[in-house]
């Protein structure tokens, strides 16, 4: 069943307390989502697809103190304008680093879901000294040996190809996105109706239908056969906590595995009768480890 387009100019949730801002930063209009000190620890928290910075709404309805939460929506989702390029994920890692600079943040804890977190990984290996520690949320690292990847494609290719082939259609006039999200939790009661919508229809505005097709169709075309030929080899010299959903059926826990992972230090915490929606399913749980990463780090 069809449904019509949302318009661009809808406007973001309602969290409270929060500071909103538009950032210009390499050719990129960031929306930027903030609470807590001002003057305090700056937390950056990436989102993932299908969603945007609403994602980390407890952690920005309730910021722990001492810490500057911080959420941008990534470029052609939510609220930020269209990314000058075709989302290959190291050039959203240096849309983000600059954004980081235009803030004057010379060095954050970082958190990353999903896409939020792939991308995350790589501002990570490319700039370790501008980050303290990283909290990633269901997502592999980039370290992950071909026969495991193989072992695991069926599982990209259940919806991957169908995004990147024809998305924008898909996320306008399907109820698709819907079904996803729902179909993701573990807990259905973790997310209302109503909180689906405000991620689902989202996607029904152009930009950010076409950012997420770009964000598929660039990760088919370029980035898995690059990776194949050049494995990742640089190594985390930061502390990572990853903390994963184990019933997730997009990325299985194993493409996270400790023993595979090259990292100087580098955690893998399962959590079971979760899905893929970790912050949404045990939004405590992910606070309770950021603070532990906060608190275990300068």
């Amino acid at each position: 069943m069809s449904r019509p387009s949302v318009l661009a100019t809808a406007e973001p949730p309602a969290i409270p307390g929060v500071r909103r801002s538009f950032v210009e930063a390499r050719g990129v209009r960031f929306h930027v989502t903030e609470s807590g000190d001002p003057t305090g620890r700056p937390v950056v928290l990436l989102h993932g697809w299908p969603q945007h910075h609403y994602a980390y709404r407890d952690l920005l309805a309730d910021p722990p103190e001492g810490l500057r939460i911080i959420a941008p929506d990534l470029p052609g989702y939510g609220w930020s304008g269209p990314a000058p390029h075709r989302w290959a994920k190291e050039d959203i890692a240096s849309d983000v680093l600059a954004l980081l600079d235009v803030l004057g943040l010379e060095r954050v804890l970082l958190v990353g879901h999903d896409w939020g977190g792939f991308i995350g990984y790589r501002m990570a290996l490319r700039e370790p000294e501008r980050f303290s520690g990283y909290l990633v949320l269901n997502m592999a690292h980039p370290w992950v040996p071909a026969p495991i990847v193989a072992r695991n494609v069926w599982r990209f290719l259940v919806y991957q190809p169908l995004i990147a082939a024809v998305g924008v259609p898909l996320q306008q006039r399907t109820r698709f996105l819907e079904w996803t999200i729902g179909a993701a939790l573990t807990n259905r009661a973790a997310l209302s109706p109503e909180q689906v919508r405000i991620f689902a229809d989202r996607f029904r505005d152009p930009i950010c239908a076409r950012a997420a097709t770009d964000t598929y169709r660039t990760f088919w075309l370029r980035e898995i056969p690059a990776s194949a030929r050049t494995p990742e080899r640089r190594r985390a010299t930061i502390p990572v906590r990853a903390l994963f959903g184990v019933n997730d059926a997009a990325v299985h826990y194993s493409l996270a595995a400790p023993e595979t992972a090259r990292a100087d230090d580098y955690t893998l915490e399962l959590v079971s009768d979760c899905g893929h929606f970790v912050v949404d399913e045990r939004p405590d749980l992910v606070r309770a480890r950021l603070l532990e990463l906060a608190a275990a780090t300068k």
